[in-house]
């Protein structure tokens, strides 16, 4: 991960982590916590029937224990420091949506949520929100949808599946931290991107997978990752493997000046088999691809594969960073002229360092229209024809494969202005984020959420 990045990601999820240790209570307190028990099958006298009638008498530090299923749309309008869900271990089924609006420290637990009318679960200028062991699978729209300035963990684990807009939607200056420490994160399958991001933050430590969104005839692309609007996205793998594939528009897809960071801390990035591109780089934006060796490290922190055009491609004068382990192999076609592991167009840059490129219908690296690649430490073997890089008339690079007064190696098309050498580049160790808190949230409620 770039400094710039690094540093970002690690202040974000500071800030967030001090959110939640605020709304932490002693377990002490359990005997002063009020209990509203709900029943929406009726069979627990003494129960409400809907969550709703006992949000009505919810005060500040209340835990509403819900046995399911319910069929109803839940508002949580103007609430502070409230629990909601099923008992701890257990799940309850909801019919309907849930809104949260201008509320602070929610806590929802094993909501299995689905609307035939509309999105799942809506967040509009809510501080603190949590969703832990939930799901959100099914809904005419989104599966989770966050707004106006919003902030919201998805905790421990969750799924947002089969839904006919899109999987999680975020916009409007929210963050979003899928912190899946002890289960995955799920968001597959839906019609529409899996993640669409405007003006707002994404952060995820894995495990987390975003596999086979499509798309219908007027509705959203396909996409895995549709990041827009200058969208920032940290895409890190510590506790499992995160995994983009089989989304038929792209893995990933970045516009308007938007960012992404994939690095890896032991685990692996997977970005396989999606469509003709594996992740899409355009308008101003910039990925980067970071992974240096740790303790218990894979061979490969990033893995870009099997796309049939280009597994990362740069234009429009856009960026890609990659150090350490990086793979990008068998990407392209035979019977597109404009294949490549690495393809560069239109004022765009390539910095790179180490990894592998393999085994592509194309060159390792093709720049276009004013174009240029800085590479070294980069093992290149059995793309086509055996093209390291090729370059138009426009474009340039600079690569430690071609050493001062020297003849460059067989496979370079292209011309290198200077003979000063790479830039050079710090690298940067990988520290992983303190998530304590988070999982203290999660004990917290499983120590409360009991009967009583």
């Amino acid at each position: 991960m770039s400094a710039r990045l690094h540093l970002r990601a690690k202040g974000l999820y500071v800030i967030f982590g001090a959110l939640i240790v605020l709304c932490l209570f002693p377990v002490s307190l359990r005997a002063q916590t009020t209990y509203l028990d709900v029943d929406c099958t009726g069979a627990t006298p003494g129960a409400y029937t809907t969550i709703g009638t006992a949000l009505l008498n919810a005060t500040p530090g209340t835990f509403i224990l819900v046995i399911g299923p319910c069929n109803e749309n839940v508002s949580i309008s103007s609430q502070s420091n409230l629990s909601l869900g099923a008992y701890y271990g257990a799940t309850a089924a909801l019919t309907g949506n849930i809104t949260i609006s201008n509320s602070t420290n929610i806590y929802i637990y094993g909501l299995n949520v689905s609307n035939p009318l509309g999105d799942g679960i809506d967040v509009f200028d809510g501080r603190s929100v949590t969703l832990d062991t939930c799901t959100s699978n099914g809904n005419a729209g989104n599966g989770l949808d966050i707004s106006a300035m919003s902030d919201v963990t998805v905790n421990n684990a969750g799924s947002f599946d089969g839904n006919l807009r899109g999987g999680i939607n975020a916009s409007g200056n929210s963050f979003v931290n899928l912190n899946a420490f002890a289960g995955l994160i799920d968001i597959s399958n839906n019609t529409g991107p899996g993640i669409w991001v405007s003006q707002a933050n994404i952060y995820t430590l894995g495990h987390t997978t975003v596999e086979n969104n499509t798309s219908a005839p007027g509705s959203n692309p396909g996409y895995g990752l549709e990041l827009l609007g200058g969208a920032h996205v940290q895409f890190g793998a510590l506790y499992g493997p995160n995994v983009i594939s089989g989304n038929p528009s792209g893995g990933a897809w970045l516009q308007e000046t938007a960012e992404i960071s994939f690095f890896s801390i032991g685990q692996p990035n997977l970005i396989q088999n999606n469509g003709p591109v594996g992740v899409s780089i355009g308008a101003g934006s910039q990925a980067t691809f970071a992974g240096l060796p740790v303790s218990g490290s894979p061979t490969v922190a990033a893995q870009i594969t099997g796309h049939t055009d280009a597994g990362i491609d740069i234009y429009g004068n856009s960026q890609v960073y990659m150090f350490g382990p990086n793979l990008v192999q068998g990407n392209g076609s035979t019977t597109d002229s404009r294949s490549a592991a690495i393809r560069l167009d239109g004022n765009s840059e390539a910095l790179l360092r180490g990894g592998m490129i393999s085994g592509n219908s194309g060159p390792g690296l093709l720049a276009l229209v004013n174009s240029s690649a800085d590479f070294t430490g980069v093992s290149f073997s059995g793309n086509a024809k055996g093209v390291i890089i090729s370059c138009d008339t426009s474009s340039f690079m600079v690569s430690d494969l071609v050493p001062p007064n020297t003849n460059p190696a067989a496979g370079i098309i292209c011309r290198t202005p200077h003979a000063l050498g790479n830039r050079q580049l710090p690298n940067f160790l990988q520290i992983p984020p303190n998530w304590s808190a988070l999982k203290a949230a999660h004990n917290r409620y499983a120590s409360l959420a009991v009967k009583h």
